[in-house]
């Protein structure tokens, strides 16, 4: 259990959490007390989702309420999303976080969470549904009652996956099966489609929802005031003005200026306490606010926002000393709104090439927007994710000499990245020198020591840096020389980190805007089969780049001849090769049993497969999405849903199961009297048809999907693969498919021995 991956940012009181706010006394009084009633209730409402724009202090009340059941110990876990945040910004080590607080929660339900690690070591690697299921709902349907644990997720909606954002919500449902110890669930992001989507599938009697930006705009003045009063007072004292400073006069400006958000009224007195003077900061506040009245909420946080980085600049600066300070800020800035995880000052500093020191002084004054820890190890972040949609907004930040293009400042991202890369990486990187070390038989600690976070922030991001940039690619330029030298070295990072499959899906980003550079692109596409090629090696031993991934790709792939030279010296003759890539892509391994049926989803990303269960497949690197399981005899049958959201499978249990695509829970089963032989989806989605008769789909009525008319391009017809009706590939016994299924110039093929094959095919 103490070796499970967790987001260790994710609990409310986390070490990067200890100094955040909860609601100060007198402040969101009936808010707090309506959620503190329904969270010792023992009614079917088993959710609390409370939404609002942003800024309306969504996240200072999910603090509160987790303060308050810690007291009490009756918090199960939290789990604070943060975009931009790293792994709290993502949905990978969710449901471990969850559980190991769970553990350390919940008395006696760490021998069932640790019992469940014993039964399935890899679980970590498993779909979430997988994890939810072992890790949480089992181990807590073990328990004896009763008892109520409160389970709380901060802003959902800065999840950066939407899939996933809809999957957490139906995670979070299954909640209601739990009798004797259970779970009310408290939830709180913006009102964004997936959360709305995911919970419209929840029962209203089961969930109660709240809308933060409906309150008494009268109640949210007054708590705003209340926080201005107690903030202010404090800062008043250490600054040395009179007792009742700055006066009810002011106090009431401010509040106006607010406009019910109070990422405004943190950020102003942020911004007082940090000043040399604080009445002359809170006077350039207050200074103009009556005649601003009619302004919006957005552009009252414009404006507190444009002063702030105006009150960075020194008035003695020189015109040139002036330019360089906005120059240098817009690149900081840029850098780090537009990071996909946070870095520390000291891993900033080496990413952009800019003097720590130098980076450290440019930030000094705007710790009003900005957190800057004082540890060296410790991130940089945004007090609030406002900031990075008002920098990239030239309509919001209307000062140029601040505003940063958002393509911009992703290009030079890239562009420092790769600098950063080819002065860093080598092969061995971390002194393993026997090729077929484990990844897991090297300490984390070793890892982490030989790349540290810069190195593995851009051998992680450089490519979507690249894509949202503006940069045009061109041969033997910049991003052509590093793979050149590189490419290898750069696998081999990623197989010591864990992100190989990640880093296949950056090839094919990376291919898809190489298309003007025919040299360039001619090599990413090689780059791409030679991954795909040495996936699982790489990912099990990362030196195997060099060893078995390099010696047995053909002879004549362009990786292997442009790294002749890496060819190991321990292989005196190399064995015979194909001489060129063949069409197979790749093997997907897992089935114990045989493939009865395989087929494509819509838009030819997933491939699911069917065997004694049902799994599916992420057709672009081979890796496992969900497994499927729920029927008790063999799949015979699968199918996608037009618009590829939902797979039917069947079985020879007599029943047919609907699933979510994007997340493998079951959605559905439905019970038939015999063996189904036929099963699709009608042409708009809405019917699921089968030999035994037509069943809806459950979508709701506005979701209506189309298909594309016509045949085919492919088809696979006995020993022929054939292309618009005519042979094409005659298929030797040894290559004759059980089923088969095909997506524009794809095959994926279905063998008795449980692989599932894809091939390409370069037809016109």
């Amino acid at each position: 259990l103490d070796h499970l991956p967790i987001a260790s940012d994710a609990p409310f009181n986390s070490s990067t959490s200890q100094h955040e706010a909860t609601c100060l006394s007198d402040t969101r009084a009936d808010l707090l007390s309506k959620i503190y009633h329904w969270a010792d209730g023992e009614d079917e409402q088993y959710i609390f989702w409370l939404n609002g724009l942003a800024g309306t202090g969504k996240t200072t009340v999910a603090r509160s309420v987790a303060y308050e059941y810690h007291k009490k110990q009756r918090l199960g876990a939290s789990f604070f999303f943060s975009k931009g945040g790293g792994d709290v910004s993502r949905a990978g080590r969710f449901v471990t976080s969850i559980a190991v607080q769970l553990a350390q929660s919940v008395p006696g339900i760490r021998r069932h969470i640790s019992n469940a690690l014993g039964q399935c070591p890899e679980i970590a690697s498993r779909s979430l549904r997988d994890q939810w299921q072992q890790l949480v709902l089992q181990p807590l349907l073990k328990m004896e009652g009763p008892a109520i644990f409160i389970l709380l997720i901060d802003a959902l909606d800065e999840c950066d996956d939407s899939n996933d954002i809809q999957l957490i919500v139906q995670l979070l449902a299954m909640s209601g099966s739990l009798k004797n110890v259970r779970l009310r669930v408290f939830l709180t992001s913006r009102p964004e489609v997936p959360i709305q989507y995911g919970l419209g599938h929840v029962p209203d009697a089961d969930r109660q929802d709240f809308v933060l930006h409906n309150i008494s705009p009268s109640i949210v003045d007054h708590d705003i005031q209340l926080f201005l009063e107690h903030k202010l007072d404090l800062i008043g004292r250490e600054d040395g003005q009179d007792p009742g400073w700055p006066g009810a006069r002011l106090i009431e400006i401010l509040v106006r200026s607010a406009s019910g958000l109070f990422i405004w009224a943190a950020t102003a007195c942020r911004f007082i306490g940090e000043g040399l003077f604080a009445d002359e900061r809170l006077h350039m506040l207050a200074d103009g606010s009556d005649c601003d009245s009619a302004a919006s909420p957005e552009q009252h946080l414009n404006r507190i926002y444009i002063t702030v980085l105006q009150s960075s600049v020194q008035s003695s600066y020189t015109a040139r000393e002036l330019a360089k300070h906005h120059s240098i800020m817009r690149q900081i800035l840029g850098s780090i709104v537009a990071l996909y995880s946070p870095l520390s000052t000291s891993s900033l500093s080496m990413l952009l090439l800019i003097p720590r020191q130098r980076v450290i002084r440019m930030l000094k004054k705007l710790h009003a927007i900005l957190d800057v820890p004082k540890g060296q190890g410790q991130s940089l972040r945004l007090h609030h994710p406002s900031f990075r949609d008002f920098l990239f907004s030239k309509d919001r930040c209307v000062d140029v000499d601040f505003w940063v293009d958002e393509k911009q400042a992703h290009g030079a991202l890239a562009g420092n990245c790769i600098q950063f890369m080819s002065s860093m990486l080598k092969q061995d990187i971390c002194g393993v020198k026997a090729p077929g070390t484990l990844v897991a038989d090297v300490e984390e600690d070793r890892v982490k020591q030989c790349l540290e976070p810069e190195v593995q922030y851009a051998c992680r991001y450089w490519i979507p840096h690249l894509a949202k940039g503006s940069t045009k690619l061109h041969d033997n330029e910049q991003v052509h020389a590093f793979l050149k030298e590189h490419f290898l070295h750069w696998l081999e990072a990623l197989g010591w980190i864990g992100k190989v499959s990640e880093g296949i899906h950056a090839i094919n980003l990376l291919e898809s805007i190489a298309g003007d550079s025919p040299q360039l692109w001619a090599f990413v596409h090689d780059m791409k089969r030679f991954a795909l090629y040495g996936r699982a090696a790489i990912e099990q031993a990362p030196l195997q780049v060099y060893y078995s991934t390099l010696v047995f790709t053909p002879s004549n792939s362009v990786v292997k001849m442009q790294f002749t030279h890496a060819l190991p010296e321990l292989i005196t003759r190399p064995p015979q090769v194909e001489s060129d890539w063949n069409a197979l892509l790749q093997t997907l391994e897992g089935h114990s049993g045989s493939v009865s049926a395989v087929v494509f989803s819509s838009d030819g990303k997933t491939v699911a497969s069917a065997s004694y269960d049902s799994t599916l497949w992420d057709a672009g690197t081979g890796t496992e999405q969900h497994a499927l399981s729920g029927h008790s005899e063999s799949v015979s049958t699968v199918v996608f849903s037009p618009d590829g959201k939902t797979v039917a499978s069947a079985s020879g249990d007599n029943t047919v199961k609907l699933w979510d695509a994007g997340t493998g829970v079951e959605l559905r089963i439905i019970h038939v009297e015999s063996y189904t032989s036929v099963l699709f989806f009608s042409s708009d989605g809405s019917q699921l048809i089968t030999n035994h008769g037509i069943y809806a789909t459950l979508l709701s009525s506005n979701e209506r999907f189309t298909t594309a008319s016509g045949c085919p391009k492919i088809s696979v017809h006995r020993y022929w693969i054939s292309f618009q009706g005519e042979k094409t590939i005659f298929l030797p016994p040894d290559h004759r498919p059980i089923c088969t299924d095909a997506h524009q110039n794809y095959v994926a093929f279905g063998y008795r021995t449980g692989f599932v094959s894809i091939i390409g095919l370069a037809l016109q």
